[in-house]
């Protein structure tokens, strides 16, 4: 069975922290690139940060030297920890494992997300 569980969000002020957790499934985890996803009101959702079974990463240019994504193998877990906050970080937060290591190719379905929002 396909599991996300993301959690870790919250309010916070601008240039602050945050650090995201997400618990998958071991079917979905175990082989696959994880990625941080977030959707904005009124905008597409997007990838943000991935990270490969081996530990290399991936951020889009808008959190690169912000955030940073992490992985456990053996909790089966994705972190993203997410550092000088701004307002435009403001968004519901998703994991999911990803079918490319750069684009946008979530392969499962959405768990409920994470709200973070940043206040200025």
């Amino acid at each position: 069975q396909v599991q996300l569980v993301e959690s870790g969000g919250g309010l916070v002020q601008a240039g602050g922290s945050l650090r995201l957790s997400c618990a998958a499934s071991r079917n979905i985890f175990s082989l696959n690139v994880m990625g941080w996803y977030r959707q904005a009101p009124g905008k597409q959702r997007e990838l943000v940060a991935s990270i490969t079974s081996g530990g290399t990463t991936h951020y889009a240019d808008s959190v690169k030297g912000r955030f940073t994504i992490s992985r456990d193998n053996a909790k089966n877990t994705v972190y993203l920890q997410m550092n000088s906050l701004k307002p435009e970080d403001t968004a519901v937060y998703y994991c999911n494992a990803n079918g490319d290591y750069t684009a946008y190719h979530p392969l499962y379905s959405w768990g409920q997300g994470t709200q973070v929002t940043v206040s200025s």
